[in-house]
């Protein structure tokens, strides 16, 4: 077939094809509403970096005019960062493997976030700070100094708070978050270690007391209380309550102990109020057939209620890498290895020794095997870039639907709480071949979501 008749072909597509399941597309495995678009008919490199995004799909000649859009739309940020996976496909940012809608940007929401420790980021501070809050619960109130101490506390909440809301300013705006105009408020809960129920609920009522003050309107709680209790009688779930009254949306993760037999979902995410949310596994992948389920708790809970309602991304979550410690340094030294000549190899171990052992012990071996150390290294530590890794857990697909939330707030600045958990649940997709008891209503859908926010209200 010449490329002008493969190109009429797939464009002359018959009812008979469709009707037959046809019009599948294999890369998303949607349901093509539209004509298909050939590879041949695309620009130059667009399909490699399609297929390169469908390693495990069957030999394909084209695809839906939806997923050239959204490719289309990330080529250039992909070619400027050239971040690459393990097995050496493009990484997606979650916004794309979302299909986030672009033009909302949680411009002028602030989300709070309580967590062990945050550090002001640059994809939080440029070139704008959007940090417009902090509270150390360790310290007296307008005491900032703890934001800026490069401790093991800081590591979670600075992820978390970046996965919302951070632009991707050290990855050319492509590792940006789905709102990354949102304004963010810190509150740090406790010193390194476990965060206690009590801890929680500080934070919480710190908020309650302080919203108006920030203009917050959504929470994001990535911690899980002590054990699993009734919200009847367990005071942060009434707090949760509280603040759902007084129109704050609080956001949970519902925690990662979906590998045991009881799975429990501890407060705050058990309460009735708060949109709770579970993982999915989506194989850094736009292709809705590869979805799973990530080990996250979830319910019924004590009182019965159904927990997680949603989830979302809770694996293969780009998020930034502390600046200035240890960890930072080593990825450093490795990027810069993995990029270097074979020449230069010894060299740059020698000038750098004391950054990782390993490598420093094999300064005597060839350049060969030095290559073989250090791509098991990268892979090890999840590395894409020297300023992101990939994250796992939970704790990371809550502010993913924080984000989400935000979007929705900037286009309809009138919803409600409920109204916001109402939206997410019916427009959320449930994954065939699982539970609804761990997933809840399904993956989120962030387009839907925010169509459904402009439009609701209106009938």
């Amino acid at each position: 077939m010449t490329p002008q008749e493969t190109i009429s072909f797939f464009r002359d597509k018959t009812s008979a094809d469709i009707a037959a399941g046809g019009n599948v597309c294999p890369v998303c495995s949607r349901e093509a509403k539209e004509e298909f678009v050939p590879l041949m008919a695309l620009e130059e490199g667009m399909d490699k970096l399609i297929r390169a995004n469908a390693p495990d799909t069957q030999e394909f000649e084209a695809i839906c005019a939806r997923c050239v859009r959204l490719f289309e739309r990330a080529k250039e940020d992909i070619i400027q960062d050239a971040a690459m996976q393990k097995d050496g496909s493009h990484v997606l940012s979650t916004p794309l493997r979302l299909d986030a809608i672009q033009s909302f940007t949680g411009r002028d929401i602030t989300i709070a976030f309580l967590d062990s420790g945050f550090y002001p980021h640059p994809d939080l501070t440029s070139p704008t700070n959007r940090i417009i809050g902090y509270r150390s619960l360790l310290h007296k109130e307008g005491d900032d100094s703890q934001l800026y101490e490069l401790d093991v506390a800081s590591w979670h909440g600075m992820m978390t708070s970046v996965v919302a809301a951070g632009n991707g300013s050290l990855s050319n705006g492509f590792y940006r978050g789905i709102a990354p105009d949102a304004n963010v408020v810190l509150v740090k809960l406790a010193k390194t270690g476990r965060i206690t129920e009590q801890n929680i609920q500080d934070g919480l009522e710190w908020v309650l007391e302080n919203r108006t003050k920030y203009g917050i309107k959504v929470v994001n709680i990535s911690a899980g209380g002590d054990f699993e209790n009734s919200y009847l009688h367990d005071s942060l779930s009434q707090t949760v309550e509280a603040c759902v009254n007084q129109g704050l949306v609080i956001v949970c993760a519902v925690g990662n102990a979906g590998h045991l037999p009881n799975h429990p979902v501890f407060p705050p995410a058990s309460a009735p109020s708060c949109i709770s949310v579970g993982g999915l596994d989506d194989k850094n992948s736009i292709n809705r057939a590869k979805r799973g389920m990530y080990r996250s708790s979830y319910g019924p809970t004590l009182d019965g209620l159904q927990k997680p309602e949603v989830i979302a991304p809770s694996i293969w979550v780009p998020a930034p890498i502390l600046p200035g410690t240890p960890t930072a340094k080593q990825v450093n030294l490795l990027k810069s290895l993995d990029k270097a000549a074979d020449d230069d190899l010894h060299d740059i171990i020698e000038e750098n020794q004391g950054v990782d052992a390993e490598l420093d012990a094999a300064m005597d071996r060839p350049c060969h095997s030095i290559r073989q150390i250090i791509s098991l290294k990268l892979r090890q530590e999840n590395v894409i870039t020297k300023h992101y890794k990939y994250v796992d857990g939970t704790s990371f697909s809550a502010p993913i639907v924080s984000s989400v939330i935000a979007q929705m707030l900037e286009a309809n600045p009138y919803l409600t709480a409920q109204q916001v958990k109402r939206i997410l649940i019916s427009t959320s997709e449930r994954l065939p071949h699982y539970e609804v008891d761990r997933q809840g209503w399904g993956v989120i859908d962030p387009r839907k979501a925010v169509e459904l926010a402009i439009s609701f209200g209106k009938d």
